[in-house]
């Protein structure tokens, strides 16, 4: 039971950090390690180094987020199924939104940072792989 928790809690991570928000570009992978988007994009390494560290700097909080929010998810479902006060529920309800509202936030603003990157150019290209990509892999991105 634990394993699916935490494999749901893993895939669920990994939806926030590579699910894409209008107009952004998120893939469910590290598009700036691949060799065949540095090739189109012309990324150098400077660039892809750039990315990783952007990458790198943010998941571990959005982990940290994550956890906090499962934490107080789970607080909420049990308020709820025991029938708890509904101002202490909403207050619950509060927190969870918070954090959630939080880790959207921060990985808008690691996208930001991302494309900050990227000449012009590159960010044309990208958004055009990226809708290259949501066609071929409608799965990954909610579609």
């Amino acid at each position: 039971m634990f394993q699916r928790w935490q494999s749901a809690a893993f895939a669920t991570l990994a939806l926030l950090v590579f699910a894409a928000p209008i107009h952004g570009q998120s893939f469910g992978f590290p598009w700036w390690r691949d060799p065949q988007f540095q090739k189109e994009l012309v990324l150098s390494t400077d660039q892809s180094g750039k990315i990783d560290a952007v990458f790198q700097q943010t998941i571990p909080l959005l982990r940290q987020q994550k956890t906090d929010l499962d934490a107080q998810e789970e607080e909420l479902s049990q308020m709820i199924a025991t029938n708890a006060d509904e101002a202490a529920v909403t207050r619950q309800v509060d927190k969870v939104e918070a954090i959630r509202s939080s880790m959207n936030k921060m990985r808008t603003l690691m996208l930001l940072h991302m494309r900050q990157v990227l000449s012009p150019e590159q960010r044309i290209k990208l958004t055009k792989l990226h809708e290259e990509w949501q066609k071929t892999h409608p799965r990954e991105h909610g579609k």
